[in-house]
């Protein structure tokens, strides 16, 4: 079965904003990205407004049987480009929601966005989305040492990329 088969990705629409807010705002979310503040509805759609218009963006939402899995987006669209990815699942989602999210978000930005490489980064502490990375197939290509500040800690970002050719990863793939 190719990857994400079971989980389907669909744009982010004006109905989403909410739901996409609230899960952005959730605190096991916001404690790892890289502006932590709670965001307010009328940044949130400021947000969507500029993003959705702009054609290098592409914002998603990962649904199973009609249930949202969680947010994806792709920034730096292009053909062959290459482009960065955020996502994060929904607070609460089944366990595997994650892994189901990437796989098909993947897809899309291979097979129907045409995108060459995806690329992705991690803060230090996070260690599930770096695990995460690892097990979709992704490559650590290095650590920005103390490139993040939070707080009065600074933090390294740690880097990772996929190219098309390396998607889907085999069996028993990834590091």
């Amino acid at each position: 079965m190719p990857a994400g088969e079971d989980v389907r990705v669909r744009p982010v629409g004006e109905a989403d904003l909410a739901r996409v807010l609230a899960w952005r705002n959730h605190p096991d979310i916001r404690r790892f990205m890289l502006t932590q503040h709670e965001i307010p509805l009328d940044e949130h759609r400021r947000w969507f407004e500029r993003a959705s218009r702009d054609p290098g963006r592409c914002l998603l939402i990962a649904e199973e049987e009609g249930r949202p899995l969680g947010f994806v987006h792709f920034i730096g669209v292009a053909p062959d480009g290459v482009a960065d990815w955020g996502f994060y699942a929904a607070p609460g989602a089944p366990r595997g929601s994650g892994r189901k999210l990437g796989e098909a978000a993947l897809d899309h930005g291979f097979r129907t966005l045409g995108l060459h490489k995806v690329c992705g980064q991690a803060l230090d502490f996070n260690e599930a989305s770096i695990r995460f990375h690892r097990r979709l197939g992704f490559r650590e290509e290095g650590v920005l040492r103390e490139q993040h500040r939070l707080g009065d800690a600074w933090h390294d970002l740690v880097c990772f990329g996929l190219l098309r050719r390396e998607w889907p990863p085999r069996e028993g793939g990834g590091a």
